[in-house]
């Protein structure tokens, strides 16, 4: 008969989720069980051989979002279920490897994909920007106490312009960490709508702009002077154009 704990201890003492105390009181029973000796044997083993297989790859970030929304949608049916969770855990642990490879094997991702992929997570960052209580970091109009106040939390120059005479106004400033890179976020007013200019340094060549859009969000991307620019908003496409042609000729 299988044992109990398999399934509702066994990952955790594995990973290490267990209290100090409930995983000397665990390790004890693992080497007398029949069960989970050699569940935990097989455990150990399966991580090598994945650690030595090389098909690690930063996952997406449209598979990471599908992922998240797929977990809070799950709610376990009754407590008496709890322990399946594990056996559920497990499965999809396996199906995100497998997409994981199937990701980095896939002939026909490149850098376009990339930055749709980093659009993505912005498009998300500007949507949580908006919530009530978000800070913006610093609420000014005035482009040097922005640039002050961003440049102290990050390592690169940065270029910063009020273009009120355009219609778009400078609000302030904040740094955002999106895919685990900092950037920093400039915060622009158009006709009532706000406007994010994400901002981060790259090693890639100047790029002429890309466009798209993601749940009723526009976006444009560009590359110049080493430095990459992403501007999202809900604003008409041709506005979003426009300012990227502002902050484009501004020689920055």
């Amino acid at each position: 008969m299988k044992c109990d704990l398999t399934d509702s201890l066994l990952h955790s003492y594995f990973d290490g989720e267990l209290s100090t105390l409930d995983a000397v009181e665990f390790g004890r029973h693992v080497e007398e069980c029949s069960d989970c000796g050699p569940t935990l044997v097989n455990l150990d083993l399966l991580s090598g051989a994945l650690q030595l297989s090389q098909l690690y790859a930063p996952a997406p970030a449209s598979l990471l979002r599908e992922v998240r929304y797929k977990l809070s949608s799950m709610t376990p049916a009754r407590a008496s279920a709890k322990p399946l969770l594990w056996q559920w855990a497990a499965a999809a642990a396996a199906l995100l490897l497998l997409a994981l490879a199937a990701w980095k094997l896939s002939p026909q991702l490149g850098d376009d994909d990339y930055e749709t992929e980093i659009a993505g997570e912005i498009v998300d960052m500007h949507m949580r920007s908006l919530e009530a209580g978000y800070t913006t970091g610093i609420t000014s109009h005035d482009e040097r106490v922005v640039k002050e106040f961003v440049e102290r939390k990050l390592k690169f120059a940065l270029p910063v312009r009020d273009f009120a005479d355009g219609g778009f106004v400078l609000q302030g400033g904040r740094v955002d960490v999106v895919e685990g890179r900092s950037m920093a976020a400039l915060v622009y007013a158009h006709e009532g709508r706000l406007i994010d200019v994400f901002i981060w340094p790259t090693r890639k060549p100047d790029s002429s702009p890309r466009v798209g859009s993601q749940r009723s969000f526009q976006w444009v991307d560009w590359r110049k002077g080493k430095l990459e620019f992403c501007a999202v908003s809900d604003v008409d496409p041709t506005d979003l154009k426009q300012l990227y042609r502002l902050i484009d000729s501004s020689g920055s």
